[in-house]
């Protein structure tokens, strides 16, 4: 391997290591952004609430990011878990 091929080469592992950090840092700062968030329902669920069940615990645990953003907002309104999370 010549000096060029070995500079190239080398140029694109860099690339690739930089590539993979950026996605990595990305998907950690979503996850966090979601455990924030699960984290917030779950604060205001008990303040609004009482103790939240389990089959409410595992909804929230499972939930994708737009169903948690929904429910932080809807809770406001929501008269009880279920109509907020839906029927167990």
């Amino acid at each position: 391997m010549n000096t060029i091929e070995r500079v190239e080469r080398e140029k694109a592992l860099q690339q690739g290591v930089e590539q993979g950090m950026a996605q990595g840092m990305a998907q950690g700062l979503e996850r966090g952004r979601h455990q924030g968030v699960e984290g917030t329902l779950r604060k205001q669920a008990s303040l609004k609430f009482g103790e939240i069940p389990d089959w409410a615990d595992e909804r929230i645990a499972a939930a994708t990011d737009a169903q948690l953003d929904d429910w932080v907002v809807r809770i406001l309104e929501a008269d009880s878990l279920e109509s907020l999370l839906g029927k167990h």
